[in-house]
């Protein structure tokens, strides 16, 4: 019988990602458990957890669509086509990653609240200072980037082969993309939007500095959790806490079992 061979590396190597595993699970265990089910059941059905579930979820869902229809056109041009200027464009589109979200926050309240852009929108009805469209807003600028690197790493990982042989059989090139390209994609869209969508759930800093943090008006369940901290409501903050790490952990899954390969 072969003998396994003792590396000290390995072991180290392996110790350190399990450590850091375990420390990880440790922390979210923490937050779940402190509550006993009665009292976390019975903030989750209060009507301001209720609310802020409700705004969450439906605002996540407006950005993820917006990012689905400009991030998959923008990836397909940066997977498929070599322009002018490429690097710089992909450089400033990952720039919503490194950016501090209350960075991204501050541009956007002073691109909304002060340019006549958004001044142009607010006298037509399209008020996102303080309102749950500052939510999608934020949502949609900090989170496009990784719908944009998700589906640009699908895009890369189809050869255009599929898309020749359809032109050659009468295809146009939309044809091409829509029959042949975007069905091939479907994992990688589907682990994007479900990514996107978590993120947008989660989204605090940006949402915070452009939407505010308005009780029962644009209070998602960050800022739920951020509310119900400042004034000493642990029971409610851990509940919107609990749901975000379920949230979390529900979507890693499905981005893991769909779109692993996706480069960031």
């Amino acid at each position: 019988m072969k003998k396994l061979r003792f590396s000290p590396l390995k072991c180290v190597t392996i110790g350190v990602s399990l450590l850091l595993a375990l420390a990880i699970i440790i922390l979210l265990l923490l937050i779940v458990s402190r509550p006993n089910p009665a009292t976390l059941l019975a903030s989750i059905v209060s009507p301001e957890i209720q609310f802020a579930i409700f705004l969450s979820v439906m605002t996540s869902l407006v950005s993820t669509a917006l990012c689905i229809l400009i991030g998959v056109p923008s990836a397909y041009a940066l997977a498929r086509y070599d322009f002018w200027g490429k690097d710089l464009v992909n450089t400033t589109l990952d720039m919503p990653l490194a950016l501090p979200p209350l960075v991204a926050g501050l541009g956007l309240l002073l691109f909304f609240g002060t340019t006549f852009i958004g001044e142009g929108l607010a006298s037509i009805g399209l008020v996102f200072v303080f309102t749950p469209l500052g939510i999608i807003a934020a949502q949609f600028f900090v989170n496009i980037p990784f719908m944009l690197r998700v589906m640009r790493s699908t895009f890369e990982g189809i050869s255009p082969r599929y898309e020749h042989v359809a032109k050659t059989l009468g295809c146009t090139d939309s044809q091409a993309l829509w029959k042949v390209t975007i069905p091939m994609s479907k994992n990688g869209l589907l682990a994007g939007s479900v990514i996107t969508w978590a993120k947008g759930i989660g989204e605090f800093g940006a949402a915070l500095l452009l939407a505010g943090a308005i009780f029962m008006k644009t209070e998602t369940l960050p800022i739920a959790l951020f509310l119900n901290m400042s004034c000493g409501q642990l029971d409610k903050a851990i509940s919107a806490a609990t749901l975000l790490i379920i949230i979390s952990v529900c979507s890693l899954y499905i981005f893991e079992r769909f779109g692993g390969s996706a480069k960031f």
